[in-house]
């Protein structure tokens, strides 16, 4: 499914969406600005909503292609996560999207990080100031977009759980044609499990 949104740019910004990973590389033409893997969760994932997150700690760290495997195992274990083969599923989910986006970044550093989310962080829809941006919800609501000059009444799209997105951010584009947001799930007691990738900053660059 395309959606495709006029603008004052040469070519119409556009969101692709495809049940395959290699939707994913449709993220390096110039006109998509958001590219979605639409995917069930991994059923090695299911007992993921059973956890008791009081127990879990927030995962942020940058690896490179070459300690990957090795650095995700390891911030798993010590932010909580299970150890056996529900480790190991998540462990390889984590570094899959990570050697994914990768390749089509053409990059050798990524940053991740494994979020647990109870409150509306991230409300307002936005850009976010990278080159681009994977996202997915492993546990509750997926993440909220729009085009980026919708009016008060257009529909806001969500990402299920489980489907995959690369985001282009504004280091990428210089007009935001997909913006977007965390579902709003303060009022809820609803808790989220996000994965965020970016590419890794340089050295003495902020993030």
């Amino acid at each position: 499914m395309i959606a495709a949104m006029e603008t004052s740019s040469p070519a119409p910004a556009v969101a692709v969406e495809r049940g395959h990973p290699a939707v994913l590389d449709a993220v390096t033409r110039p006109e998509v600005q958001l590219a979605v893997w639409n995917r069930a969760l991994p059923l090695a994932l299911a007992w993921l909503p059973q956890l008791d997150w009081a127990k879990i700690d927030d995962l942020d760290f940058t690896t490179t292609l070459e300690t990957l495997e090795a650095d995700v195992a390891e911030g798993l274990a010590e932010a909580g996560y299970p150890a056996g083969a529900r480790g190991d599923a998540l462990a390889e989910e984590i570094a899959g999207h990570a050697r994914r986006f990768a390749a089509i970044q053409k990059i050798d550093a990524v940053a991740i990080r494994l979020e647990v989310i109870e409150t509306d962080a991230c409300r307002k829809f936005h850009a976010d100031h990278v080159t681009a941006r994977l996202l997915t919800t492993l546990v509750g609501s997926g993440t909220q977009w729009i085009h980026g000059d919708a009016g008060p009444d257009t529909p806001i799209r969500q990402m299920r759980t489980g489907d995959v997105a690369i985001f282009k951010g504004r280091l990428a584009t210089e007009i935001q044609g997909i913006l977007h947001r965390s579902p709003p799930i303060g009022d809820t007691g609803e808790t989220r499990l996000l994965l965020a990738m970016d590419p890794a900053p340089a050295p003495g660059l902020p993030e």
